[in-house]
C-alpha cells in the first residue's frame, strides 16, 4: 500500500485543472511553483489524471490512415470558414465601411491612410476624396515624434499603473492623481468594489457558544497560535458556491480552504483539515476564531476541533468587526477577483478561485507585512528563530 499524499484530494484535482487551464504556456515548475508544490508533484498528478479519465478502446473507435486524414482535412476547412480573420479576404476593407463613410472617419486611421498611399495617388488627390486639408496632415506629421514620446511616456505610465493595480505594492513613483484618474479611465482600468451582499452567517440559537478569546485583537507574533476564518458566497449565474477559509493571523497565509455548493458543516471542516496538513499535522492548542454561524456551532465541527486540539474562539452575533480579519479577506478577494464579472460556469469560477489563493499566499504583497507576501513572511520568521536558536 503506498504513502498517503499530505495533499487532500480537492487541492490535487485544483492544481490539475490549473496546469490544464494554462494550455500548455506554462510549465509544470511554473504552476507548480504559484502552488508550493514541486514541478515532478503536478506533473504526477496529471499523468494518473489522465489515465484515470481516459475511456476505454473500442473497435468502433479505431480509423485507418485515410480515414483519419480525410477527417482532419475536412475539420481544417470548417475551421477555416468559421475562424475570425482566418478565411480569404477576411481583412479586406468592404464598401461603406468607416474609414470611407462620411462624418465616421478616425482622424489618426485618416492621416495613416494618406501616408499609406501618398506615393501612389499623391496627397492633394487623396485629401480631395476624404475632404481634409492638406495643412491638417502635414500639421499631423510635423508632429509625429513629440506624440510619439508622448505615447511612449504615457504607455510607461500605464504599464506602471496597471502592476500597482495588480499587485496593489506602492512602487514610490510620484504622479498626480488627477492624471492617473484620466489614464485609468482611457484605458479602461476601473478599482474593483464590491457587490450586495448575501447573508451567509445563520446562527444556531439552540448550540452552546464558545468565548471570545481575541476580543479584536488580531495580532500574533508567532504562527500557529492563532487562526481566523468565515464562509463567504460566489455568485454563479442563478446559484451559488461557497468558499470556507483558515487564515493563519501571524502571516495573514490562507492555509486552508474548501469551495463547494452547499453550506454544510463539511464546508468549514474540509478547510481545517486542509489547515492541519499545511501546518503537518500539529496544531494543538492554536486558537481558532470565527463567527456564531450555524457551521460554527454544530457537534462536527467541534468534534474536529477537539480531535485536533483547536481551541474555538466566537465572537457575537452580527458585528462584523469581532471577525474583522477574515471579513477583509473576502472584502479584498472581491474587490481583486469578483467586481464587475457574471460567472457561469461553477468550473470555471472554482479555478478562478483557486488561482486567487495561490497568487494571495504566494505572490500578494501585504503592508501589515513590511510588503512581503505570506509566504515570504513565514520563511523570514522561520529563518530568523532558527538562527537566533543556533546561536
Amino acid at each position: 500500500m503506498g504513502r498517503q499524499s499530505p495533499y487532500r484530494e480537492e487541492f490535487r484535482k485544483d492544481a490539475v485543472a490549473l496546469y490544464r487551464a494554462s494550455g500548455g504556456k506554462r510549465t509544470y515548475a511554473a504552476v507548480a511553483a504559484d502552488l508550493g508544490i514541486t514541478g515532478e508533484t503536478l506533473r504526477t498528478w496529471v499523468r494518473k489524471d489522465i489515465v484515470r479519465s481516459a475511456p476505454e478502446p473500442s473497435d468502433s473507435s479505431v480509423q485507418s490512415p485515410a480515414e483519419e486524414l480525410a477527417r482532419l482535412r475536412a475539420e481544417n476547412q470548417r475551421l477555416l470558414k468559421a475562424e475570425k480573420g482566418v478565411a480569404a479576404g477576411a481583412g479586406d476593407l468592404v464598401p461603406g465601411s468607416r474609414l470611407f463613410r462620411s462624418g465616421g472617419e478616425v482622424s489618426p486611421r485618416r492621416w495613416d491612410f494618406i501616408s499609406d498611399h501618398r506615393a501612389g495617388f499623391g496627397v492633394k488627390r487623396i485629401c480631395q476624396v476624404l475632404g481634409v486639408s492638406r495643412s491638417g496632415y502635414y500639421r499631423h506629421q510635423a508632429t509625429t515624434q513629440a506624440r510619439a514620446a508622448r505615447q511612449a511616456e504615457q504607455a510607461a505610465a500605464v504599464a506602471e499603473i496597471r502592476e500597482v493595480h495588480a499587485e496593489l505594492r506602492s512602487r514610490g513613483r510620484k504622479i498626480n492623481r488627477k492624471r492617473v484618474t484620466r489614464l485609468m479611465r482611457i484605458h479602461q482600468i476601473v478599482g474593483r468594489h464590491l457587490r450586495r451582499t448575501k447573508r451567509t452567517t445563520i446562527a444556531d440559537k439552540t448550540a452552546p457558544p464558545a468565548p471570545d478569546l481575541l476580543m479584536r485583537d488580531f495580532t500574533a507574533k508567532t504562527l500557529n497560535t492563532r487562526w481566523c476564518g468565515d464562509i463567504t458566497y460566489i455568485a454563479v449565474g442563478s446559484t451559488w458556491l461557497y468558499l470556507a477559509t483558515v487564515i493563519d493571523i501571524c502571516s495573514r497565509r490562507v492555509i486552508g480552504w474548501s469551495i463547494a455548493d452547499h453550506m454544510r458543516t463539511q464546508l468549514v471542516t474540509d478547510a481545517i483539515e486542509m489547515a492541519v496538513c499545511t501546518r503537518g499535522g500539529q496544531v494543538d492548542g492554536v486558537v481558532f476564531h470565527t463567527d456564531r454561524g450555524a457551521q460554527y456551532t454544530a457537534a462536527a465541527y467541534a468534534e474536529v476541533c477537539v480531535r485536533h486540539g483547536i481551541r474555538r474562539s466566537m465572537g457575537r452575533v452580527g458585528s462584523s468587526y469581532d471577525n474583522a480579519l477574515a471579513e477583509s479577506f473576502f472584502q479584498g478577494l472581491k474587490r481583486e477577483l469578483l467586481r464587475g464579472r457574471r460567472l457561469t460556469s461553477k468550473a470555471q469560477t472554482r479555478l478562478e478561485l483557486f488561482r486567487w489563493l495561490a497568487y494571495y499566499n504566494r505572490r500578494r504583497r501585504h503592508s501589515a507585512l513590511g510588503y512581503l507576501t505570506s509566504v515570504e513572511f513565514e520563511q523570514q520568521l522561520i529563518s530568523s528563530r532558527t538562527l537566533s536558536l543556533v546561536a
